[in-house]
């Protein structure tokens, strides 16, 4: 079974495979290497965000957790605490990663459902989800999570656009 956690340094080697993963596909959100030399201030400084007062200008509080399947780290997501004009535009309330090698397994509609309910108990009533228009395996995991297309929106320096999609809290149960 399937838990949100807060981030902890219980979960290094598994959290650093997983960064070895996405760096294969060519991401560059983290560095392995430095998040790898000193891991507890890493997982310090994801906590802290959580509070204005470690938050850079312009930049909003969030809380970021982690799914866990037994031991097994599988993904990240972020629940954005409020939106501010480029979150609003293009980057939503929440924002999730699986980590490639457990794709396509149900973990993506599970780690958004959980993160649905992390954002009710922070008080959010109505979220913003968005995902580029080409990720037809996120499009559908919104949606499944009662996701309501309102528009797409131009990304500058891109030439696709973001989907983007409200889900109301309310109507969660």
């Amino acid at each position: 079974m399937s838990v949100l956690v807060d981030p902890s340094v219980v979960y290094r080697d598994e959290f650093l495979a997983a960064l070895r993963e996405f760096a294969r596909e060519g991401s560059r959100y983290y560095d392995p290497q430095r998040i790898a030399n000193d891991f507890p201030r890493f997982v310090q400084a994801l906590l802290q965000q959580r509070d204005r007062a470690y938050v850079g200008s312009g930049l909003v509080p969030f809380s970021d957790y982690w799914l866990i399947d037994g031991s097994e780290y599988i993904g990240r997501l972020s629940v954005r605490h409020e939106l501010n004009d480029y979150l609003y535009r293009l980057g939503g309330h929440i924002g999730y990663e699986i980590r490639p090698s457990r794709r396509r397994r149900g973990y993506g509609y599970e780690i958004l459902h959980l993160g649905l309910k992390k954002a009710q108990l922070l008080g959010l009533k109505r979220v913003l989800v968005t995902c580029d228009e080409t990720n037809v395996g996120s499009k559908k995991i919104i949606e499944q999570n009662g996701g309501i297309f309102e528009n797409s929106a131009a990304s500058e320096g891109s030439s696709i656009r973001k989907l983007r999609y409200w889900i109301d809290l309310a109507e969660m149960v």
